[in-house]
């Protein structure tokens, strides 16, 4: 398992966090998503994972959600 944090911009409520939950949740291998949420800031989103994700695949993911992806890392 590999946990991985990403920065969201534009997240506010609780329903921002459900909708990347939902769109992260539908990737491969994922295996839990937590957020701290930063209403109208940037918000870490850590993701579990069978294994590393692509990072595409998780920009295309959190856009679909109607999100930007600021950054991944650690």
């Amino acid at each position: 398992m590999t946990t991985t944090t990403y920065s969201v911009n534009g997240m506010t409520c609780g329903h921002c966090s459900a909708a990347v939950t939902e769109e992260l949740g539908k990737l491969p291998g994922v295996q839990e998503v937590k957020i701290d949420l930063n209403a109208g800031g940037t918000s870490a989103v850590h993701v579990t994972s069978e294994t590393a994700l692509d990072d595409a695949a998780v920009r295309e993911a959190v856009d679909e959600a109607g999100y930007e992806l600021a950054g991944s890392g650690s």
